[in-house]
């Protein structure tokens, strides 16, 4: 595989108001998505946040160090493309989320999953207007269909930029209303990062840290603490 990558060709990066939003010029030129579109944002401040990534590259672009750009990318090349399929995708985890399903032993994480995730389907029943409701076991058992079609009309409705973060929400923490909560700032992203963490830290406790699988972990939570402020961006 080729590790080729683009150089700097460019002085300035600067934010520039559009028709349809804001976008970033480098000496002029406007930035596009790898599929050629116009990099047209919703906000001045992701606008702002993207040009900062590309006036920190140096003598050649990495995009990995870019996750904003990244983000913005993928909700337009990607999630704007295939918006309902998407949506439908994540809505989908609200009748098997991960906080209805609870150990079956033993007694003492029974009571910190009721402790910790409890609160958050209570949340999710008095703000989103779903209540889901906790089981013992790993066999699947359907949620109330009411709760979960009015999950999947507010998924729905995100457009595509919200969408493209709250995916990461979602998929990384592994809980529909665990992606809720952290959009709407129930609480902060890194609490509720760690909720969604319960059952591996148990096991942590349990029989200890794996540095392998750390390092896999921080790289999620770094991703989905990245997800929540491109998701509070795209006001």
């Amino acid at each position: 595989m080729s590790d080729w990558k683009p150089k700097r060709f460019w002085t300035d990066s600067v934010v520039v108001q559009t028709e349809d939003g804001f976008t970033v010029e480098l000496d002029g030129r406007r930035v596009r998505t790898p599929a050629k579109e116009g990099l047209i944002l919703p906000t001045s401040a992701m606008a702002q946040a993207v040009a900062e990534e590309w006036d920190a590259q140096e003598k050649v672009v990495d995009p990995n160090t870019m996750p904003f750009t990244r983000s913005a990318n993928a909700a337009i090349d990607k999630v704007r493309i295939q918006h309902a399929e998407v949506a439908d995708m994540l809505a989908d985890y609200g009748d098997s989320d991960l906080l209805c399903y609870r150990a079956t032993h033993p007694e003492a994480l029974q009571m910190r999953q009721a402790e910790q995730w409890d609160p958050a389907l209570d949340w999710a029943a008095d703000t989103l207007g779903a209540r889901l409701y906790p089981v013992v076991g790993v066999l699947h058992q359907p949620q109330p269909t009411e709760a979960v079609e009015t999950l999947r009309k507010k998924v729905h409705a995100l457009d595509a930029f919200k969408l493209a973060a709250f995916h990461d929400l979602v998929s990384l923490s592994g809980s529909l209303i665990l992606g809720f909560a952290a959009a709407h700032g129930w609480r902060e992203a890194s609490e509720i990062w760690t909720i969604s963490r319960l059952d591996e830290l148990w096991q942590i406790e349990q029989w200890g840290h794996d540095d392998e699988a750390d390092a896999v972990s921080e790289t999620k939570r770094a991703a989905f603490l990245h997800a929540k402020r491109f998701f509070d961006l795209s006001f």
